[in-house]
């Protein structure tokens, strides 16, 4: 059961992840626990009235054993026990919260193999190094905070598809080059890592300091020179990388100040775009019923999309 569904006196037993919590104190003087517990639905109020019990980290995942609650109109859980949950849990993370559908260990090996298969020395020497510098945060990190693969894992799902679109466009377009466009997609949205706060759950409390003052765009350039000097790259190599991810947004009301100025940035560009795009229409669609149509995207200027009924066109 989802936290969405329950109702008032409906019995909940499953894993969710806190919000916040906290020992307060009641008009009687006696503790109690007050929670936001939240799964993939939405987060709800909790409360233990056990005041013994010490108040789980903001973060975790918990085991609950609860009741449905309604005060002042909205529902409650009235939790009666709560632990941790254990790794012998085997908790579903896709149930708590969005998860790219796919096992980020084999993304992240796809990854991985991509930018050691890239044939100019300098720009896989620059490309493995970001990688190196992203680590492990790359298995987990969201691609946004709202939009688009704003999800666990969600860079690398993004990362990923964009790589199989290239390769893909490339046997249509042989005059691309192969060492510029594969570096492109990987290194473009690395510097994400350094632009939001997220946490190994995957899920973002906010932009940092850094994405604040500088953004993806402007720390990606800076961390490529960073790169290309530790290496000992080529900086006319570095510099055309840099400019991939400059104009990656491809025009200055999306956050690019330069457009693409050859063909290997204008690809990354519009698979950018497209891959980005087609998720949101996905995800938006997927509320949608059949015939009709979904909710305004913002992010796709306020448009409704048709969901077309399943069948409706032969494949």
């Amino acid at each position: 059961m989802l936290l969405s569904e329950i109702k008032r006196d409906d019995r909940f037993e499953g894993f969710l992840i806190v919000r916040s919590a906290e020992q307060r104190a009641a008009a009687s003087g006696k503790n109690y626990l007050d929670m936001t517990l939240a799964d993939r639905s939405g987060s709800i109020n909790a409360k233990m009235w056990d005041g013994t019990v010490q108040p789980p980290v903001a973060g975790s995942i918990v085991k609950v054993r609860a009741t449905g609650n309604e005060f002042n109109g909205r529902m409650q859980l009235r939790v009666e026990k709560i632990r941790a949950a254990e790794k012998k849990d085997g908790v579903d993370m896709s149930s708590l919260i969005p998860c790219a559908p796919y096992d980020p260990k084999q993304m992240m090996e796809d990854v991985i193999r991509a930018a050691d298969h890239i044939a100019d020395r300098d720009l896989r020497l620059i490309t493995c190094e970001l990688l190196d510098r992203a680590g492990d945060k790359l298995m987990t990190f969201p691609a946004a905070k709202q939009m688009h693969h704003a999800e666990r894992s969600g860079l690398l799902h993004h990362m990923t598809t964009m790589l199989r679109s290239a390769k893909a466009i490339m046997t249509v377009y042989p005059q691309l080059n192969p060492s510029l466009l594969i570096a492109g997609v990987i290194v473009h949205d690395l510097a994400k890592i350094d632009e939001m706060d997220a946490d190994a759950l995957g899920l973002v409390a906010d932009y940092s300091i850094d994405g604040k003052l500088l953004g993806h765009i402007v720390r990606g350039v800076v961390n490529i020179q960073l790169a290309a000097a530790k290496t000992g790259a080529a900086q006319g190599k570095a510099l055309l990388l840099q400019h991939m991810v400059l104009s990656h947004h491809g025009i200055p009301e999306y956050g690019s100040p330069l457009a693409p100025k050859f063909p290997e940035a204008e690809v990354l560009n519009m698979i950018d775009t497209l891959d980005a795009r087609l998720y949101e229409m996905d995800e938006a669609l997927s509320r949608a019923m059949p015939g009709g149509f979904s909710e305004k995207v913002w992010g796709l200027d306020n448009r409704q999309l048709y969901r077309i009924p399943d069948g409706e066109v032969a494949r």
